[in-house]
């Protein structure tokens, strides 16, 4: 009775050719449908960052309007009416 070897790697892979093959693409795929998944939440992440940051510049544009305001209004108290004058010079919106 012959002792039967085990095969190797490489010949049981020859051997099972088509399981191997379907094994190397299965896991392709799933390596690519873990990245899919990883950047469809930081797609999700940016969009809520892109959300922040506009309200945050709502708010910073809000209270530089108010700042502004303030000054021309405290200016505006000032006897000459010069100090006024420059800053509603500097605070002119480019268009």
């Amino acid at each position: 009775m012959a002792s039967r070897k085990p095969l190797g790697l490489v010949a049981n892979a020859i051997k099972r050719k088509d399981s191997f093959i379907q094994f190397f693409a299965m896991t392709g795929i799933l390596l690519l449908s873990v990245r899919s998944l990883g950047q469809k939440y930081r797609i999700h992440d940016l969009i809520e960052d892109t959300s922040a940051l506009k309200e945050e510049q709502k708010a910073l544009a809000d209270r530089m309007n108010y700042i502004k305001g303030a000054l021309l209004q405290e200016a505006s108290l000032e006897p000459t009416g010069l100090f006024a004058s420059r800053l509603r010079l500097l605070f002119v919106e480019k268009d």
